[in-house]
């Protein structure tokens, strides 16, 4: 049996695989544990997974945190500036903690505390990618949060591309001086730069999305796995009633024809403003059913019986009944959606949200809509071209097939026991 720490941070989105991974693992005789903010420590103890806090707490609740953090132009740069970095001492502190008898050690975006503390404990170590935007290929770029000029700029190909990335590691050369001081204090060589190269593994990289949404690269780090998505689905919690929708929604998917749903994930529903009270009117003006994930934020006024409004729901369980979601783009809910093989309607507010936007276009299952144009008229207009076009259904169907034939978890978990350093368990 091999101990196996599994850092992330972030929103569901960036926990949930770590969660499906740990499951597998553990299936598999090992013991697995989940690192991260101490706000989820309730979530990973109701799976029955073993949990560590990890600083820094980045927590959704905050909503002067996730303002910041999901703002479309300078989000990434904040969360990685003024939070991650600056937290790299409390983080290999945390993580030397839980590293202690560990024989594996797995890194998501953030973690980068992650190859300090392998290289001092002398332990191999994997990172894991959720979506391209975290291999940075020049020959299938990524759609980078930013200014527009930057699309024009990478459609001139991969020698401008490469341009943009030195570009970029220069002007964030300053924000990652707190790990750099940290690894001359430890006594450890510069290494390079967690934003870019000094993410990757030298033993082992996972691309944790589907090759449909970007096949493996030539200038990927080697050696880089894709498994596909690892899907974390509520039901294997042991309480046995998420197995079922509740009563109202069920009774409401089965009074009529399938409804579009609305929703915005788990940080983004933080800065919701109008985007319900538009969803509802283009519901209504396009004469169809509609289900609106709320989470915290109330339902619009006087919403009609065709328009049922939730506060949350399991995406494997409500979007395969779904004429058509209607999301923010993070890679979680992207991945649901077309495992689900159904069209969508992407808002992007920041992060890997424009790019996975561009790829599912670029897929022909889905469009975009700017934020700052979502109104009720524009929203109702995307959606007719969508739904009016059965090559799109027909295309996402093909897609959920294709997506649900992964099995990226035990895919994961196969190359993840080649990988460790003892003989795996016999299963």
């Amino acid at each position: 049996m091999a101990r196996i720490v599994i850092a992330t941070f972030g929103s569901l989105g960036d926990l949930h695989p770590a969660l499906a991974l740990a499951h597998e693992l553990r299936r598999r005789g090992h013991e697995a544990v989940i690192a991260t903010s101490e706000p989820y420590r309730t979530k990973v103890a109701a799976q029955g997974l073993l949990f560590a806090a990890v600083r820094p707490d980045l927590s959704l609740e905050n909503p002067e945190l996730v303002r910041r953090v999901m703002d479309g132009q300078r989000g990434s740069e904040y969360l990685l500036r003024k939070l991650v970095y600056p937290s790299v001492r409390n983080m290999h502190t945390d993580l030397m903690a839980a590293a202690a008898g560990a024989d594996f050690l797995l890194a998501s975006e953030l973690a980068c505390a992650v190859p300090l503390v392998a290289a001092q404990l002398r332990l191999p170590w994997a990172f894991f990618a959720l979506s391209p935007i975290s291999l940075l290929s020049i020959y299938d770029p990524t759609v980078l949060p930013g200014p527009a000029f930057l699309r024009h700029i990478q459609s001139l190909g991969p020698t401008a591309n490469r341009i943009i990335l030195r570009v970029a590691q220069l002007v964030s050369f300053s924000w990652w001086a707190p790990v750099r001081q940290l690894r001359r204090e430890l006594g450890l060589p510069p290494g390079g730069s967690p934003l870019f190269a000094g993410k990757y593994s030298p033993h082992l990289n996972f691309a944790l999305f589907s090759p449909l949404l970007q096949p493996p690269q030539r200038d990927w780090p080697a050696p880089t796995h894709q498994p596909g998505f690892c899907f974390f689905d509520e039901n294997i919690a042991p309480d046995a009633r998420s197995l079922s929708l509740p009563a109202t929604v069920a009774s409401f998917l089965d009074a009529g024809a399938p409804p579009i749903v609305f929703t915005l994930g788990s940080a983004a529903v933080q800065l919701a403003e109008n985007f319900y009270v538009h969803s509802a009117q283009a519901a209504q003006q396009l004469g169809r059913r509609a289900i609106l994930l709320l989470g915290k934020n109330p339902p619009p006024p006087d919403l009609p019986p065709s328009i049922l409004a939730w506060d949350y729901l399991p995406y494997a369980q409500i979007f395969p009944h779904a004429a058509v979601v209607v999301h923010q783009g993070g890679v979680g809910t992207t991945a649901q959606t077309l495992r689900a093989g159904r069209p969508m309607l992407i808002v992007p507010f920041a992060h890997d949200q424009f790019d996975n936007a561009a790829r599912i276009v670029r897929l022909g299952v889905g469009g975009t809509l700017a934020r700052q144009r979502y109104t009720a008229a524009n929203c109702a207009h995307a959606l007719t071209a969508l739904l009016g076009d059965p090559r799109i259904a027909q295309l996402a169907t093909e897609i959920g097939r294709r997506v649900r034939s992964e099995n990226g978890v035990n895919s994961a978990c196969d190359t993840l026991e080649r990988a460790l350093p003892i003989d795996p368990p016999q299963t």
